[in-house]
């Protein structure tokens, strides 16, 4: 008998907010994109009521049942087995239990999860992840941060802040201070804010076309890449850095935690360009027991979060 189930997804990030539905094979149903703006979590739980409300009106659900859960994949820190979401950022501090809220108004059981570890799950309900038990998932976006799956569990530590690679030292040197309070975190390197960051610090040492605004205007790595391939001066100076510290990066969460699969995905690598450059810079010994490869996530960049939203409802990995 085939499985009619599904399940209400909700990817809050910083600026959308997308709702669908899927079934359990992690297939997107419907869905419907929400813009939110920067908030805390007190004005997200609203938007998000508001929002799913909208949702139900307008599009309705996708067989005559009703959803089986809702699983929600948010930015910050969270506490997956209590519902916690503690943080979006550590300046606008509002711990909240959201799937009570949520349960309450909608009569769903309602799960939540970072993000990002969310898309861990996305990877292990339908992509790479779904043929192993050892994988890190590292998203190379605006920042840095992975999802690491060690004999099939989501690795959490001790305040569900594992994961949170992006503030790592991985011998690049440029001398920019992290908000952290730390000198060459790898995102300021190897991330969008790094390219930005890099960007200004080098403009005047290497020539460059490179559009270069005001501090609110951060650099297009697209136009970064395009210039690199014109032997624009700057801009290989941020792709040999960024390979450099993505490569390293890599090289040393695969000695901690010995993955047979690396899966990369965020919007400084979907085009493949930089991957390519990553692996030029992967030391063979070191990585020899990656046995499933690095390779690029398979599945929609506009949707992964989506389906790990929907990993969450179903439980897919604690």
């Amino acid at each position: 008998m085939i499985d009619k189930s599904t399940y209400l997804a909700l990817d809050f990030g910083g600026t959308k907010l997308l709702i669908g539905e899927l079934n359990t094979k992690g297939e997107v149903l419907n869905f419907k994109r929400y813009i939110t703006g920067y908030v805390d979590q007190l004005e997200a739980l609203e938007i998000i009521k508001q929002s799913v409300d909208d949702y139900i009106s307008t599009v309705g659900w996708a067989t005559e049942k009703k959803p089986v859960a809702i699983g929600i994949g948010v930015i910050g820190r969270v506490d997956n087995a209590n519902g916690i979401w503690f943080q979006m950022d550590p300046k606008r501090n509002h711990p909240l239990v959201l799937p009570n809220y949520l349960t309450e108004k909608f009569g769903l059981p309602c799960f939540i999860d970072n993000d990002v570890k969310s898309a861990a799950k996305a990877e292990k309900l339908m992509g790479h992840g779904k043929y192993s038990d050892n994988f890190i998932f590292l998203n190379i976006g605006t920042g840095i941060a992975a999802g690491i799956v060690v004999n099939g569990q989501v690795v959490r530590g001790s305040h569900c802040n594992a994961g949170e690679v992006g503030h790592t030292s991985v011998g690049v040197s440029t001398g920019i201070v992290c908000g952290c309070g730390r000198k060459d975190c790898v995102e300021l390197i190897g991330a969008g804010i790094g390219f930005d960051k890099t960007a200004r610090l080098f403009q005047q040492k290497y020539s460059t076309k490179l559009s270069i605004l005001d501090e609110t205007i951060p650099v297009n790595v697209k136009e970064v890449y395009k210039l690199y391939h014109e032997g624009d001066e700057l801009c290989q100076k941020l792709v040999e850095l960024a390979s450099e510290a993505l490569a390293n990066l890599i090289m040393n969460l695969v000695r901690g935690t010995d993955p047979d699969t690396v899966i990369l995905g965020g919007g400084i690598v979907s085009d493949g360009f930089m991957y390519e450059q990553i692996l030029k810079k992967l030391n063979p010994t070191t990585i020899r027991f990656v046995s499933n490869g690095v390779v690029l996530t398979n599945l929609d960049p506009n949707k992964i979060g989506l389906i790990g939203a929907g990993a969450v409802a179903m439980n897919i990995m604690s």
